[in-house]
């Protein structure tokens, strides 16, 4: 059996320990999903009252932005979950087994991407009942579904690579809020970047975030028509921009995170 052909193998059935343990532990997507709910209320029914976007409705230019924050939120699920199994000694136990090294960082971010698809699903229920509506074509949308999966399996390998950096899931969970919050708020999650600082608005013009933002107001049509159009290429091309960003952290972080592993393999 080849190396590669292995790893695959090894992959899958660690993909399929990590969603059978997840299914015994639905209170995980239950708390991925009840933050970003609370959050879609505070900012749809508090904040939207006094903002207003041209054109467009706030809770239906916000709705895309909270699912962007929910992806990464649930994506960080992945370094905190590898923060607990190296402080519970899983490492030791996989480290007497032949099998591939990446596989069991395959299996925990292929294991938390289903649950990716549970809290999305969930999040797009809530945003229609809030009044968010789909107004494009079902492929638009579907690509746009397909990007909010494959940003939050990528930064779900950021995620990974900071569990096992960490000493303990505490710190992980506190690295994750200082990775959020900048992210997220300097961007145009919730509210248009023309009308921030030159400074904040040059960052959050070409912070990721954005780019899949814009991308998905665009598949999903809720971009109103006499908009003007982005000066910064990543949102006058998001979509092509959300992709290079996606591929751009896999080719980063993915061996970032096996050699890491390696390294607490070693010790």
């Amino acid at each position: 059996m080849s190396a590669l052909s292995q790893a695959i193998g090894d992959g899958f059935t660690l993909t399929k320990r990590n969603l059978l343990k997840n299914l015994r532990n639905p209170d995980i997507v239950v708390f991925s999903s009840a933050a970003p709910i609370a959050f879609a209320l505070l900012f749809g029914f508090v904040f939207g009252s006094a903002i207003t976007v041209h054109g467009s409705n706030y809770r239906e230019f916000m709705i895309v932005g909270i699912l962007t924050q929910t992806m990464l939120l649930t994506a960080s699920n992945t370094g905190v979950g590898i923060a607990h199994d190296m402080r519970q000694g899983l490492v030791d136990r996989f480290r007497s087994l032949p099998i591939a090294p990446s596989a069991v960082l395959v299996g925990r971010t292929s294991g938390d991407a289903v649950n990716n698809l549970v809290v999305i699903v969930l999040m797009s229920l809530t945003g229609l009942l809030m009044g968010w509506r789909i107004r494009s074509s079902f492929l638009d949308a579907a690509l746009a579904f397909l990007l909010l999966f494959l940003f939050a399996y990528a930064a779900s390998w950021i995620t990974a690579a900071i569990g096992l950096t960490a000493k303990s899931p505490e710190v992980v969970s506190n690295a994750m809020l200082m990775f959020l919050l900048p992210f997220t708020f300097i961007s145009n999650s919730f509210v248009p970047s023309e009308g921030l600082p030159t400074v904040l608005r040059v960052i959050a013009d070409w912070n990721p975030v954005s780019a899949v933002v814009e991308a998905c107001r665009r598949l999903f049509g809720n971009i109103p028509p006499d908009r003007p159009v982005p000066e910064a290429w990543p949102l006058q091309y998001p979509v092509l921009s959300s992709f290079l960003w996606v591929t751009l952290i896999l080719v980063i972080f993915v061996p970032l995170a096996i050699r890491r592993y390696q390294k607490a393999m070693s010790k």
